[in-house]
């Protein structure tokens, strides 16, 4: 296969300049047939979309003094990404500019933090005029601004989740969660999914299944891991297991009704039940689509059995809304509605506000008078002015330009783009998601599914980043492009970004076949 492609690449590069040879190359596509994949502008770099914003001039500290800072007051981990770290000055909607002037579209929005936009002016505003009335009081004072969002946001729940409490970030909300699981239940164990993530404090690492966010050092005692329903990668997946335009091309015989690979799931949960945890447990966490782990999806139906499953040990059901909620998944507001489920506690961070440092645990006033009898709750800075400000900013900017809306059109046109590379590269294993929240898992090939070395990912994740492209990282082995953009996007800039994509994977098989 690799001969034959070297033997593609040298006849393009001899023959391309005669008018008579069709403008298409070959590519050997999983099923070991030739296809046609591109026209002979194989290194021509796509055309970036419009962008009527112009950056400002900048004028900070030079790359070198950043970097040297960076170096010695600043954690090395920060710096994994790209081999020259990006210094970025200036966004504006889905749009970056680093401090060269140079324009990125922004395929990750601080992983999937900037909801509505870079600097959306409406947001700025709010912002600007709450900075300008007053910044801080605590919540032993009433403020208008902390009662207005509340009200807004607990109207988008359905009865009984009405009690909010307001935090700083998606850890310290899914800590209060925990904490509140166990208040309510009086029991200790927690159930998370293996490839979770649910924050980096000590208490929320014990919910963390992934082994480069795990430690060594003694952390959030009482958490069990189950194992995570990944119809792609796991024992058991089909082709219509995902509520998804794209499934799996692994094949099943399953009744439309039915679902073998559930099935098989919630048995591996029952074991699980049956002898991981005490006979009565405090609860079970549980993202509606796995984020850091590469968007995994769970078999239709398996949450609503596992939930029922955990109420009958006495626990709670904990939904981790820090990525999948407010709009993103398109078809739905919270991702825990995408599996007709009501969970007993909802924790929210990052799109709520748009970037600005707020998070939120959303329950019953029941649970909540459970909490309150064991503990008086209180945070400095949940519930600040600004943060309320700019939150009810981003629930407007998202009802007024339907971004919900455009979360299920533009991600499903993308998704269907996207599924064509699945087929036409080897090497793309799956793409999956909803909304604007989307995957491509890379692999060696489609037969192991072993994962593509990460020195290839790397490589193909610079590229697209030389084409004005940036993607996320995921995965247990870093082999999924993770794609959260800003709810903003337009077709035309998802073109661009299969573009890129496509044009990123063609350089990597001509570096292969070198």
């Amino acid at each position: 296969m690799m001969l034959a492609w070297s033997r593609v690449l040298r006849a393009l590069r001899l023959e391309t300049s005669s008018p008579r040879i069709p403008k298409t190359c070959l590519f050997l596509s999983s099923a070991a047939s030739w296809t046609s994949l591109t026209t002979l502008g194989l290194h021509t770099k796509p055309r970036m979309p419009p962008c009527d914003f112009s950056p400002e001039k900048y004028q900070s500290l030079p790359y070198s003094r950043a970097l040297e800072i960076h170096k010695h007051h600043l954690p090395s981990i920060a710096i994994t990404y790209f081999q020259k770290p990006l210094l970025l000055h200036q966004g504006h909607m889905e749009w970056l500019f680093d401090y060269e002037g140079n324009r990125y579209l922004d395929f990750f929005s601080g992983i999937a933090t900037v909801s509505v936009g870079h600097c959306h002016p409406k947001v700025n505003a709010a912002a600007q005029k709450q900075l300008d009335r007053l910044w801080h009081t605590g919540s032993i004072f009433f403020h208008p601004p902390i009662h207005e969002y509340a009200e807004m946001l607990s109207a988008l729940f359905p009865e009984p989740l009405k009690v909010i409490f307001l935090v700083n970030s998606g850890s310290e909300a899914n800590d209060l969660a925990m904490l509140m699981a166990r208040a309510h239940s009086n029991n200790t164990d927690i159930i998370s999914f293996r490839g979770a993530y649910h924050g980096c404090s000590p208490y929320t690492l014990g919910l963390t299944n992934i082994v480069n966010s795990r430690t060594e050092l003694p952390s959030g005692m009482g958490c069990q891991s189950t194992m995570c329903p990944d119809v792609f990668r796991g024992l058991w997946g089909g082709s219509h297991c995902r509520d998804s335009p794209v499934q799996t091309t692994r094949k099943c015989s399953c009744e439309p009704d039915c679902c073998q690979a559930k099935d098989q799931y919630i048995e591996q949960f029952k074991d699980t039940l049956n002898t991981a945890v005490a006979k009565s447990i405090a609860g079970f966490f549980a993202e509606p689509i796995q984020g850091l782990n590469g968007v995994i999806q769970y078999p239709k139906g398996f949450l609503k059995e596992a939930f029922e499953l955990v109420r009958e040990r006495g626990g709670v059901c904990v939904a981790d809304e820090v990525q999948t909620g407010f709009g993103r998944l398109g078809s739905h507001f919270w991702g825990f509605q995408t599996h007709d489920v009501l969970p007993d506690i909802v924790t929210m961070a990052k799109g709520i506000g748009n970037g600005f440092p707020m998070a939120a645990v959303v329950t019953t006033p029941e649970i909540a008078k459970s909490l309150e009898k064991r503990l008086l709750h209180f945070s400095t800075y949940g519930g600040n002015a600004m943060a309320c400000a700019v939150g009810s900013a981003v629930l407007e900017v998202i009802k007024e330009e339907n971004l919900q809306k455009n979360c299920q059109d533009v991600g499903t046109y993308m998704l269907l783009k996207l599924a064509k590379l699945r087929d036409e590269f080897d090497i793309v294993g799956d793409v999956r998601g909803k909304g604007l929240m989307i995957a491509v898992e890379m692999v060696q090939d489609k037969m192991s599914r072993q994962p593509l070395p990460r020195e290839e990912i790397n490589q193909i994740h610079e590229d697209c980043k030389n084409m004005g492209l940036l993607v996320g990282r995921g995965g247990i082995f870093s082999q999924t492009f993770r794609i959260l953009p800003p709810m903003c996007v337009t077709k035309p800039e998802a073109d661009f970004a299969v573009q890129v994509f496509r044009a990123a994977l063609i350089q990597h098989m001509e570096r292969r076949a070198k």
